[in-house]
Formats: structure tokens, C-alpha cells, sequence
């Protein structure tokens, strides 16, 4: 019967995802000392079997050495457990009295774990162990090149935790995976968080789900061997790192970078262990059938033999050779051996001295190592320091082969087979990530001050002013001040016309007289002008006063103004003028032919910007 994998897998994942999340159900009740005891189970489990499944992963994919396999598997059933033993991860992980808080452990669920062929026994003891010790359940998809050893793995695993009183199927692994599972998996409804060990293609779909994910990006990891080294240490432990499972791990050493003035020395401590350094034709050989499309790696080249891979480039080198070594001019496109190789063959270049060195660095670190790891090799700390400021990478290991100190065989670091690049690299973390990213925390929070106390440096607010009282404003008053103010500055102002005769539509705009403006300016303030007391002395009441002499026939002579000394009298008034009037205070003289447009008329009005002056 012909079955769609593709059908099967997606069945699969949709089955024991159900079946983890049921068991976590129970599982996330279990106390600190329970879940303790759990992971120790596993752990020992991993430890008993670390041998047969190192051997059944080399059977398998054909990558790496037992042995090496080995290591790894120590690394994540030994020292990763010895690492987090006592570390608090469900219920009351502490609490801080000056502070009134209390911390809760929180685990997420389902852990989606996507794993790789190069590593899938190691990184299957790792992240079961770190799921379990959060609270969490896991179902992983193993790589189809080694299923058979990764869900073996998960099942001894598995069998463990169930003997030690972990709820049955906390553990699963998808024995069909496909990449449609694996996609089902990581978008299934009941995964909680993905961390996902691949290519990455694989890295790019966990990120892109929907749901929260820790994967990592590829590591081109630059050695600078310092002119203050101890050259023969630092030599023999750059072939150490590299020679490790054949260059399968992601922070395996790539290419080494050093001063031309110690040349003649690495090459020659290169040789005395046992490095094969290629010439310019074996270069060119080995080249070609390491890469395929650019700086992709050629996958029958990945964690193979430096025998193996010499053999394919029709290159003949001695049975003792751990690894190959190819001199370069230069970092980029134009010098594939610049990038990640994931196998036994190692670059070198020289440059002129420590900061040119530096730069080349981190020129390797942009060509496909962005954020994940360096190496220096140096007895000055100052050099030290300065390299760790200036390298774009979140593991700085100083005086150590790569893989063992990135992954915290030798080093204080976190144990771990996933290591973070951060932001810079596309990544939700620059840690190597440990229980603590698979879970969440709670925290109570007490009071301890009131919203006074929080801000003791704020500034009082204001106190309420006293409404002002309505001034009286004498009309008389006003209107002499004004004429006073606009005889200084030499502008004619028109009498106000006799009450009977009536004003005449002229073409230019009407002069406004002083009694006009005043009796304006009063209305906008609200204020009634009082009538001006009778020279008489009486109160008036509507009868003709007797002592009030009568009005003449003729007008009284209006006394002439002094000269007034000339005004900018403008032609022509569009909307701009009058707006870069209105901000600058100032008032626009126009004369009787003055064009001034509708609209410079409209917004003028309210402001009284536009005075009408002789010439």
C-alpha cells in the first residue's frame, strides 16, 4: 500500500502532540523535588547509553567520530545535569523581602524540539533534559538522515522518566518526520515554544510560526592567534577543536587569522600536529568539492574523515593527518575557504599586524558567523579585552579550542547544543540556552510606597490665582492716548464724520476713526464705555440741561496735527503679508489705491493689521 509520508507525518505529530500535552497536564503539578528526580533518571539513562548511541549515530548519518560523539554525549547526561542541579524552576523560585516580591516558576507546555543530523543523539539528551527540567513536555523531530538514532534515544529516555513517576508520553519523538510534520508540529495549536537546531531554513520557519522560538544561526568562527601567544599551545589546540567530530559542531574553528611576522611559526607548529597544509592546486582541488552553489557546503563533505574528503579532491595526504589546511589571501565570495565548512578543513591568513588582525576577524564574523562565537589566543588581557569590545559575537573564549569552550566543556558557560547569535543575527537570545528560556516566571508583587512616596521630587501644583475684576475703562481716555500714540509716530487719523451726513461707498476701504477703534476695543473687552460726565455738574436724566451752552452751527476748528513724517505705505496685500504680519507684531500701512485681496481683508479684520494712512 503507497502511503503520502507527508499525510503520515502530519497524523503523527497531531497524535503524540495530544498525547504530551495530556501528560503535561499532570506533569506541570509536580514539585521541584519531583521534577529533580526525573531529570536524574534521564540523565543517568544518557550516561549508560551514551557509548551505543554515539555509535549508532555514526552508523546512521556517516558524520564524526565515536568517540567525539561520545563527549557530547557526556557533556549534555553529565556535566549539563551537574550544572543545573539545584537550580529552581517550578513553584517558589525566591523571594525578595526589601523588595516585597515573590518569584513562581512557570513551565510553557509542549516543547516543539527540531533537531539536526550532525549532532541528534547529544542534542536529543540536551534538550529533553532542559524541557524536563522546566516543567515541560517535549515531542522532537529528528532529521530523516537520523531518525533511527535520535527516536531510539527519546525512547531510552522516555522509559526513564516513566520508571521515575513522570506521567507516560512526557517524552515523544515523530518516528516519520517530514518537513510537513515538522511544520505541523511547530504550528500546532498545542505548542507552547520551538528550539530548533538545523539549517537555516529550518531556524527561518520556527521563527516564522507564530510561535515563540529559540534558534540559532550558522557559526564562521574567526582564532586570532595573537604575536603574544603561546603559539605552539595555541596551535595544537586550534587542531584540537577543529579535528573534534570532524568539524560538525556550528563553533568549530574556521579560519585562523595571525601576524605576518609569526608565519614561519604557526605553519611549522601546524605541521608538528599533524595538519596537512595544502598547496595552491590542492587548494583550488579541495575547493571544488567542498562547496556547491557559492559557499554552500557540499553535504557528503560534511563530518567527513580529512582522508575522506582528500580522497574526493584526487588529493593523496598521510594516514596521521587530522586535519587540512589551506592558506587564503583574503575573506569574502572571493575566498570560499572564508566561510563556514562543517568539516575538517581549516583556512589561515596572515595580515600585517594585531589591528589589521582584529578587522579580519570580524570580516569572517559578517561573511556567514554574525553573533555567534571568536577565539583569541593571546598572554595580553589588554588585547584580550580589546578583541572581546570590537568582535561582532557573544562567545569571546580566550585560550581554548572552540567547540569545548563554546559549549561549556571548558569554560564557566552554561552547557548547551544551542547557542544564541541574538538580535544581530536574527535571534531571540545571545545565551546558550538553558531551562531557565523554557519557562516563564510569576511574580506577586506587594505594595511598598503610594503614588505620592513613588514621585517625592515633583513639583507642586500651582495654587488657584483670584479671578480678576472687570475694569472700567474711560472711553475719553483711550481715544486721547491713541491719538497721542499715532500723532508720534507721524500717522494722520480722519475726524469722525458729522452725524449727518452719511458715509459714502467709496472704492477704497472706509478710514476708521479713533472713536471707531476705541469703541471696538471696548467690546472686546466686555467693558461699557461710561458716558462723559456733563461740564455742568448734572446727573442729565433725558431733560435739557439750562446751563449747557447750545450748539453751534459751525463745527468747532479741528486743530491741525504736526507733520507726520512718512510711512511705508504699500501697493499691494496678499494673505502671506498680513500672516507674516500677524507673527511679527507689526501693522500694514495701505493708502487709498492699495490692492488688497478678499482674503487678506477676511484675515486682517480681527487683528486690525492693515491701517489705512496718508501719503
Amino acid at each position: 500500500m503507497v502511503h503520502d509520508q507527508d499525510l503520515v507525518s502530519i497524523q503523527e505529530v497531531r497524535s503524540k502532540v495530544d498525547k504530551a500535552w495530556a501528560a503535561w497536564q499532570d506533569y506541570k503539578k509536580f514539585s521541584q523535588e519531583q521534577v529533580d528526580a526525573i531529570v536524574e533518571a534521564v540523565a543517568a539513562a544518557g550516561r549508560a547509553n551514551a557509548r551505543e548511541l554515539a555509535r549508532m549515530a555514526v552508523e546512521e548519518t556517516g558524520m564524526g567520530t565515536v568517540e567525539d560523539k561520545v563527549a557530547k554525549n557526556l557533556l549534555n547526561a553529565d556535566l549539563l545535569p551537574r550544572s543545573i542541579r539545584g537550580m529552581k524552576t517550578v513553584g517558589i523560585l525566591r523571594e525578595i523581602p526589601e523588595k516585597k516580591i515573590v518569584e513562581i516558576g512557570v513551565p510553557v507546555g509542549v516543547i516543539a524540539a527540531i533537531l539536526p543530523t550532525t549532532n541528534p543523539t547529544s542534542t536529543a539528551i540536551y534538550k529533553t533534559i532542559i524541557s524536563l527540567k522546566a516543567g515541560n513536555a517535549i515531542v522532537m523531530s529528528p532529521h530523516p538522515r537520523a531518525k533511527n538514532c535520535t527516536c531510539h534515544t527519546a525512547q531510552l529516555l522516555s522509559d526513564a522518566a516513566t520508571k521515575a513517576g513522570a506521567p507516560a508520553d512526557l517524552v515523544q519523538c515523530i518516528g516519520a518526520a517530514t518537513l510537513d510534520g515538522t511544520n505541523a508540529l511547530m504550528k500546532h495549536p498545542k505548542t507552547a515554544l520551538i528550539l530548533s537546531t538545523g539549517g537555516a531554513g529550518i531556524v527561518k520557519a520556527a521563527y516564522s510560526s507564530g510561535k515563540p522560538a529559540f534558534g540559532v544561526g550558522p557559526g564562521n568562527v574567526p582564532i586570532l592567534i595573537d604575536s603574544r601567544a603561546d603559539v605552539p599551545d595555541a596551535v595544537q589546540k586550534v587542531v584540537v577543536g577543529k579535528s573534534f567530530d570532524y568539524g560538525t559542531v556550528c563553533s568549530s574553528e574556521q579560519t585562523v587569522v595571525a601576524e605576518r611576522s609569526i608565519r614561519d611559526q604557526v605553519l611549522a607548529e601546524l605541521k608538528n600536529s599533524n595538519a596537512y597544509i595544502l598547496s595552491t592546486a590542492e587548494r583550488a582541488a579541495i575547493e571544488k568539492v567542498l562547496f556547491v552553489r557559492g559557499v554552500t557546503v557540499n553535504p557528503d563533505c560534511v563530518g567527513q574523515s580529512p582522508k575522506k574528503i582528500a580522497q574526493m579532491a584526487g588529493i593523496t595526504i598521510p594516514a596521521e593527518a587530522r586535519i587540512l589546511v589551506a592558506e587564503i589571501e583574503g575573506v569574502g565570495k572571493e575566498h570560499p575557504l572564508s566561510a563556514e565548512k562543517l568539516s575538517p578543513v581549516l583556512a589561515v591568513l596572515f595580515v600585517p599586524d594585531f589591528q589589521a588582525a582584529v578587522a579580519a576577524c570580524d570580516a569572517i564574523l559578517h561573511f556567514g558567523g554574525l553573533g555567534h562565537t571568536c577565539v583569541i589566543h593571546s598572554k595580553d588581557d589588554s588585547r584580550v579585552r580589546e578583541y572581546g569590545l570590537k568582535m561582532n559575537a557573544f562567545r569571546i573564549l580566550v585560550n581554548t579550542p572552540a567547540p569545548q569552550g563554546s559549549v561549556g566543556i571548558t569554560t564557566a558557560l552554561q552547557p548547551s547544543m544551542t547557542l544564541g547569535c541574538g538580535a544581530m543575527a536574527g535571534n531571540s537570545t545571545s545565551d546558550n540556552v538553558g531551562p531557565r528560556h523554557l519557562m516563564n516566571i510569576k511574580r506577586i508583587a506587594y505594595v511598598v510606597r503610594t503614588p505620592e512616596e513613588a514621585f517625592p521630587d515633583s513639583p507642586p501644583a500651582p495654587a488657584p490665582q483670584p479671578a480678576l475684576k472687570a475694569a472700567t475703562i474711560d472711553r475719553s481716555t483711550v481715544v486721547n492716548a491713541v491719538e497721542k500714540y499715532l500723532a508720534q509716530r507721524g500717522i494722520a487719523v480722519q475726524a469722525p464724520p458729522a452725524a449727518a451726513t452719511p458715509r459714502t461707498p467709496a472704492a477704497a476701504p472706509p478710514r476708521a476713526t479713533i472713536s471707531d477703534v476705541v469703541d471696538r476695543f471696548l467690546a472686546r473687552k466686555h467693558t461699557a464705555a461710561p458716558a462723559a460726565a456733563p461740564s455742568c455738574g448734572c446727573t442729565g436724566g433725558g431733560a435739557p440741561c439750562a446751563t449747557k451752552p447750545k450748539p453751534s452751527a459751525e463745527p468747532p476748528e479741528e486743530k491741525p496735527l504736526p507733520p507726520a513724517p512718512p510711512v511705508n505705505i504699500v501697493d499691494f496685500v496678499c494673505e502671506s503679508d498680513v500672516r507674516q504680519a500677524i507673527t511679527q507684531s507689526k501693522k500694514i500701512f495701505i493708502g487709498p489705491k492699495t490692492i488688497v485681496t478678499p482674503a487678506a481683508r477676511e484675515l486682517a479684520a480681527p487683528g486690525e493689521i492693515l491701517i489705512l494712512a496718508q501719503r
